[in-house]
Formats: structure tokens, C-alpha cells, sequence
């Protein structure tokens, strides 16, 4: 079992920057990939940046050179720089983890809780 917990949402002004934060907890458990996902109200939930192990990255075209996604192997935790927000960008964030699980023998997914977002003047 794994448990992501999530902070640093909250209310920003369009222009402004916030940071997430993910820590994910448990054992037995390899985290290969970490990463956000959104979900705006009446929206699906959409990728909006991943990071493996190794450090690769993967962002939603609508993020690009604007939020950066970064993680702390030995802490286990992942982070997302989110700079120049946009309205658009108001929604619930998601934390996600991919990895093999020791016990179960085989990849599992976890989610965190969620954190609102919102961009407004």
C-alpha cells in the first residue's frame, strides 16, 4: 500500500506561481514514474507532467515551458513548478504513482487526494 500526499494548492492571481508537492509513503513498493494530472469541472482528467527514476519528462502541451516537474529519489516525493498560470489552468490536481509492488508481484497504480487549484484576479 502506498499513500501520496499532496500540498501547495490554493488561490493565485493569472501571472502568478505556485509549487505542488507530492510525498508518496509505503514500503515494498519501486516507484518508477510520478506525475500530475488535472481534472477542471465537466473535463476529463488529462496528464499533465511525469517523471521516471531516471529522470525523463513528459508534459501536456498546454504546460510546456511553463511548469517543471522535478523529484526526490531518496525522499520519494515529486514537485511541480507551476509558473505563468492561467485561468485554464484551475482545477483539481492529482498526484500519480506507477510502480512493482514487492507484495502483490506486479504494477499498481496509486492516487493522491487532490489539491484545488485556482487561478483568478
Amino acid at each position: 500500500q502506498v499513500k501520496l500526499v499532496e500540498s501547495g494548492g490554493g488561490l493565485v492571481q493569472p501571472g502568478g506561481s505556485l509549487r505542488l508537492s507530492c510525498a508518496a509513503a509505503g514500503s515494498v513498493f519501486e516507484i518508477d514514474v510520478m506525475g500530475w494530472y488535472r481534472q477542471a469541472p465537466g473535463k476529463q482528467r488529462e496528464l499533465v507532467a511525469a517523471i521516471t527514476s531516471s529522470g525523463v519528462t513528459n508534459y501536456a502541451d498546454s504546460v510546456q515551458g511553463r511548469f517543471s516537474i522535478s523529484r526526490d529519489n531518496a525522499k520519494d516525493t515529486a514537485y511541480l513548478r507551476m509558473n505563468s498560470l492561467k485561468p485554464e489552468d484551475t482545477a483539481v490536481y492529482y498526484c500519480h504513482t506507477r510502480g512493482f509492488s514487492l507484495v502483490a508481484e506486479m504494477i499498481l497504480d496509486y492516487w493522491g487526494q487532490g489539491t484545488q487549484v485556482t487561478v483568478s484576479s
